[in-house]
């Protein structure tokens, strides 16, 4: 992995971690907030992997082509872009199920990210 995607990839994760503190805090915004934390640790993922923009074509076309993959890694990425998608358009959410939710994504991600790089992400 590049330098210029490592960034990118460890600035998502950070700011995913900010936007979960933000939720915990601000609990009016939770809802919103956890959102935006799944989306950036999601992020983060795809830039660890390679140019995200690739990589959500590259979904949409297996999702397409053939939802039910064998393939691990394809549909832990399949999941997770399922997961933001039906979250995005949830109507009434319920802040501390999206906080939970959110929470377990950023650790994954964070776990993922670090495995790949073989470094720590602080802030």
């Amino acid at each position: 992995m590049d330098h210029y995607r490592k960034g990118w990839a460890f600035r998502y994760l950070r700011e995913a971690r900010a936007e979960l503190e933000a939720a915990q805090k601000m609990p009016y915004m939770a809802a919103g907030l956890a959102l935006e934390a799944i989306r950036k640790a999601r992020n983060a993922i795809y830039y660890s992997i390679g140019e995200p923009a690739f990589i959500e074509i590259l979904l949409r076309d297996e999702i397409a082509k053939n939802p039910q993959t064998n393939d691990l890694i394809l549909k832990f990425l399949i999941e997770l872009e399922s997961t933001v998608e039906a979250l995005s358009h949830v109507e009434e959410i319920n802040s501390d199920v999206m906080l939970r939710q959110a929470g377990i994504l950023v650790n994954v991600a964070t776990e993922y990210v670090e495995t790949l790089t073989q470094e720590i992400c602080t802030l």
